[in-house]
């Protein structure tokens, strides 16, 4: 298309039913931030939008889990995640909620608009039902093995594992996810999206249109789907929580999630258009605008296939004119898990690293899942601070700041003759806002990040060749030249950090004291970015050194998290066979002292221990050595099966067996008296 007159840029609905994680961020809403806040800076008309998802299945499923309403589930979350982005920085021109009364009546109009053009198909067919529950098994109510990878644990709706979009009476081996139950089949009325009669359009459109500029992943998928070959898809649920459908005969019934989730993009834009005085079909209905869907992978099929063919099917909308797709981030090596608690939680991040957003901002650009899937872990979040941002960033700012301040009293002083250095220094300064702008117009924001920190090290460069703290005691005139130069560079950063670290571009344009609304282009367009006689304000630091200690907690809190879910997930045994009473009379347990320990060679597990059990000392070889070192137990007491044949282990004699039992953390305790007793009494 030729150059847009505006932007509708969309981030995709997040679910009501949890918190926000760095997996949403890093896979949709901080590309979509630079994206947005880049094209403002530019001096485009943009409509960057999102909402709260508040329907489908999920929904209920949290409410029954928590023993509360399903609205008082969306209301809690809606203001956890409107909160949390506000306070990350994400610049939304609106955040709404698909629970308004402007998108409940924006989605039952796309549904009776499609209806009357005969843009559905009706059909009675089979669908899984829970007899138990009462309840026909849409989506999330039912789980199953996957068609395609043979997951076992897939969704109705899609496989989280693959990613594949399908239906609930595709899955075998489906049980309900309300009571377990083995599911029956049972016939009920619903409206299908013939997506089949939409695939020369797709084609066309997808196949040959956006064969190059979309991302080979997002094309990937797309045309995987299509060469399978498309098959109507329902657009409606049996169900109590949701949009209504609006025809007659659909008592019962609500608009599938995936069919009114997207156009909560349309009413979110309605309703900052009215706010703001806007026409609202300027930003979705006119060819001179440019519309873009940031989503994860596994929300491809929707955006790709299923509301392009409504949108096209309605006949009056604009087409997205990319759909730049992320892959998927990891924690620490394990798939991020909502119902695992395996996340790092942008509320909880906010809470215990106090205005650092730009920190986990630019690592999960830096870190970026673009391509493939990529992991997060805290290590490399302290590097990324201390090595770049501090060392690199924040280095070369200090030192421009405080050397300003130190020799001019922080007036910019008046440069003289300028070096060939010098000249090359400020033109390829001019060079940056192209570079980094031709890398965000391809969505490749982590590597845009890198040639901001690129800028950041070319000054860094310039003040470590030139010192002027030396040049100073020997030629004061060439160092007036030096810092007038660095204060470009520095003004440049202020400016061209925005869309990647929006609270480090104001603090450094207060500490610069430069205009804030410098656009984009001025670095290129003027001679000068902050004149000769200008004046700065005192250095600030811009980022802070992160401590080992603080990265140890963050890395504990998961190893918690885990052993938790271990220990949620640990199966119990079935009980053994039944003995009789005198069967149990024959064991005889009596309280000993450990004198003696040490390892057993070759081995992790086991310690060769002497215990004084009262009726003599005998040697025990034990599985203990993980849980305890052989100098910390000497003098315990514990519970000893005195009377148990003995046998060798690892070639050593052992002639009974101590009492363990597992701790709540997952370790090993003993089985120990609660005071000191005579070595040698019975447990009974």
């Amino acid at each position: 298309m030729n150059t847009p007159k505006r932007y509708t840029v969309t981030a995709a609905l997040p679910y009501t039913n949890g918190p926000i994680h760095i997996g949403h961020l890093a896979g949709v809403y901080v590309p979509a931030d630079i994206y947005a806040r880049y094209l403002r800076l530019t001096g485009k008309d943009v409509a960057y939008i999102c909402g709260s998802d508040e329907h489908g299945v999920a929904i209920p499923m949290r409410a029954k889990k928590e023993g509360v309403s399903p609205q008082d589930i969306i209301d809690k979350y809606h203001g956890i995640i409107k909160q949390s982005f506000a306070d990350f920085g994400i610049s939304f021109d609106n955040y709404s909620r698909t629970s308004s009364k402007i998108h409940h009546e924006t989605a039952s109009e796309f549904f009776t608009k499609m209806y009357n053009d005969g843009g559905f198909i009706e059909e009675v067919s089979a669908q899984l039902y829970d007899a138990e529950a009462n309840q026909f098994l849409a989506d999330r109510f039912v789980v199953g093995t996957c068609p395609k990878c043979n997951f076992e644990e897939s969704y109705g709706d899609q496989c989280e594992n693959c990613g594949t979009s399908h239906n609930a009476t595709d899955l075998i081996n489906p049980k309900s996810a309300i009571t377990g139950n083995i599911p029956t089949v049972k016939e009920t009325k619903h409206w299908f999206l013939p997506l089949d009669k939409h695939e020369a359009f797709l084609r066309e459109w997808v196949l040959e249109g956006h064969k190059k500029d979309w991302k080979p992943n997002v094309y990937g998928q797309v045309k995987s789907w299509v060469e399978d070959g498309l098959r109507p898809r329902a657009v409606t649920r049996d169900l109590d929580w949701g949009i209504p459908v609006p025809v007659e005969g659909a008592e019962g019934k609500v608009l599938y999630v995936w069919f009114d989730a997207p156009i909560g993009y349309i009413s979110s834009t309605k309703e900052w258009a009215e706010r703001e005085g806007k026409n609202w079909e300027d930003y979705w209905k006119k060819d001179d605008t440019k519309l873009v869907h940031f989503i994860g992978k596994d929300n491809i099929v929707f955006h790709c296939i299923i509301f392009p063919s409504m949108l096209k099917a309605h006949g009056d909308y604009i087409l997205p004119e990319n759909v730049p797709a992320n892959e998927f981030l990891n924690l620490e090596g394990n798939k991020l898990s909502t119902s695992k608690n395996w996340a790092v939680w942008l509320h909880e991040y906010l809470e215990e690293f106090p205005n650092q957003q730009d920190v986990l901002r630019y690592t999960l650009t830096a870190n970026a899942p673009e391509t493939k899937d990529n992991d997060f872990t805290w290590k490399d979040f302290q590097t990324k601070n201390n090595s770049e941002l501090v060392a690199i960033f924040g280095n070369f700012i200090n030192r421009v700041v405080v050397l300003t301040n130190k020799y001019y009293t922080g007036i910019i002083p008046t440069p003289n003759n300028f070096t060939e250095v010098d000249e090359d220094v400020l033109a390829a300064v001019k060079e940056f806002p192209n570079i980094i702008a031709k890398s965000i117009e391809r969505y490749r924001f982590r590597e845009a990040s890198q040639e901001l920190m690129n800028l950041a090290r070319l000054g860094n460069k310039y003040l470590a060749d030139e010192e002027p703290w030396k040049v100073i005691k020997v030629d004061e005139e060439r160092v007036k030249t030096i810092m007038f130069v660095a204060l470009q560079i520095s003004s440049a950063l202020a400016i061209l950090s925005e869309p990647f670290l929006p609270f480090t571009s104001k603090k450094l344009k207060g500490i610069l004291n430069i205009d804030k609304n410098l656009s984009w282009e001025a670095i290129s367009e003027k001679d000068v970015l902050v004149s000769e006689k200008h004046q700065i304000n005192k250095a600030e630091l811009l980022f802070s050194k992160i401590e080992d200690k603080t990265i140890e907690a963050q890395i504990a809190k998961l190893e918690a998290t885990k052993i938790a879910n271990e220990q949620e997930n640990k199966v119990v045994e079935p009980q053994k066979d039944t003995i009789d009473f005198e069967d149990f009379t024959k064991l005889d347990i009596r309280i000993g002292t450990i004198l003696e320990a040490e390892k057993v060679a070759k081995t992790k597990k086991l310690l060769k221990l002497k215990v004084d059990v009262g009726i003599d000392v005998r040697t025990i070889v034990s599985g203990i050595a993980e849980s305890f070192s052989p100098e910390d137990i000497i003098g315990q007491q514990v519970s000893v099966l005195v009377n148990l044949a003995p046998r060798k282990i690892r070639g050593v004699e052992s002639q009974g067996m101590i009492l363990m039992t597992d701790t709540p953390d997952g370790k090993l305790a003993f089985v120990e008296p609660e005071k000191k007793v005579k070595n040698g009494q019975e447990v009974s």
